[in-house]
């Protein structure tokens, strides 16, 4: 007997001006045999992705205010849903960089099991749909909230984090089962780049179509939700926008996790710790503007490796080799209001939160060329 997963009806709406006709089609949720999701057929580039049987549950959402911490009556069996894209996302992208599957292994090895991810970052194309608003919606519509931006004018970048929801259990879990991390969506303001290049970007943004409106799924799934480009394309890029060219081959796809050291239990929640042991064990990390990236206020502290690298077959059939993604490392340090708390009293919210453009603009380089040129020298 197969099981069933059930989904939100928003997912299936009929684009209406009136919002009675919407409502009255569709229940609250629909279920479907789980049997119909096996050699799922990819509806973005006709392949097949195999998906096990589970049993999700997706709910309306209702909130409720509650001593200043935002409670969800309906949250649990959005969060399992929730939780399980996430890890879908991190499965994909631990395949893909053998770096960061391997650092994660490392720093269990050395700290134990409990790993907690700080975020989750995001590369997106500003142009017919396809920039943050993409990939936000799904965060947003499982209880995120959108908080402040950051611009990026050399980079032709913008950028808006978002806060996770506020959830009771799975506090003291690991990965994507722990806390829920914050998320990091940046886009490449598209406009500014010289016409040669926005015509290339619009031209595989045009063959997505309406496919931006599964950018969370195609991230799922890791694929691309629009044909491979040439070569000679992939390159126009990269010689204006690295980011460009590094979002045309990798798409939504999980562009890195940071580890939260000063979630870490051993002495390497101390960021100076973490770097020197990894790069002792063989390890580049990001040199630009120097290894440690901190904050004009010194409360944040960031660190990244350099990008792996893996071959890529393009639409001509030449096939090179592409940045993919990397890990950053991120210690949050106690807010000057609370530096005096016993250290087993310090909450989360009690440390620095947010980001720093300053720092982001440094980890950005990590799928730059001059850095994976020095990891290869």
């Amino acid at each position: 007997m197969s099981s069933v997963i059930k989904f939100p009806s928003s997912m299936f709406c009929v684009y209406s001006s009136s919002s009675s006709i919407k409502s009255s089609i569709f229940p609250k949720s629909i279920s479907f045999p789980s049997s119909h999701f096996n050699n799922f057929k990819n509806p973005f580039l006709n392949c097949k992705t195999p998906m096990e049987n589970q049993s999700f549950s997706v709910l309306s959402a209702s909130k409720a205010q509650d001593g200043g911490v935002v409670q969800d009556s309906s949250f649990q069996g959005s969060e399992s849903f929730l939780r399980s894209v996430l890890g879908n996302m991190e499965a994909i992208y631990l395949n893909k960089n053998p770096t960061a599957k391997a650092i994660l292994e490392l720093v269990r090895s050395a700290d134990g099991d409990q790993i907690c991810y700080d975020h989750f970052a995001f590369r997106t194309f500003g142009v017919n749909g396809h920039g943050i608003d993409s990939m936000s919606k799904f965060f947003l519509d499982f209880g995120y909230e959108r908080r402040e931006e950051l611009r990026f004018p050399a980079k032709k970048l913008k950028a808006f984090w978002f806060s996770p929801p506020k959830v009771s259990t799975s506090s003291r879990g690991s990965g994507v089962n722990g806390p829920l991390p914050r998320i990091f969506i940046s886009e490449l303001l598209v406009d500014q780049l010289s016409p040669e290049a926005q015509e290339i970007i619009k031209k595989y943004t045009n063959i997505s179509h309406c496919r931006k409106e599964y950018a969370a799924l195609a991230s799922a799934f890791g694929i691309l939700t629009w044909e491979k480009p040439s070569y000679s394309e992939f390159q126009q890029l990269a010689r204006e926008s690295e980011y460009a060219a590094w979002t045309l081959v990798n798409g939504y796809a999980l562009n890195h996790v940071t580890i939260s050291t000063h979630r870490l239990a051993s002495n390497l929640r101390s960021i100076g710790n973490l770097n020197q042991f990894i790069e002792e064990n063989g390890f580049n990390l990001n040199s630009e503007g120097g290894i440690l990236k901190v904050s004009p206020d010194g409360l944040l502290l960031q660190s990244s490796t350099v990008a792996d690298s893996t071959s890529f077959e393009f639409s001509d059939g030449i096939t090179e080799a592409v940045p993919c993604s990397y890990i950053e490392f991120a210690e949050r340090l106690v807010l000057p209001q609370y530096k005096d708390l016993p250290t087993e009293k310090v909450e989360e919210f009690h440390r620095r939160d947010g980001f720093e453009v300053g720092n982001a603009d440094k980890i950005f380089e990590s799928t730059s060329k001059d850095q994976l040129t020095r990891r290869a020298a």
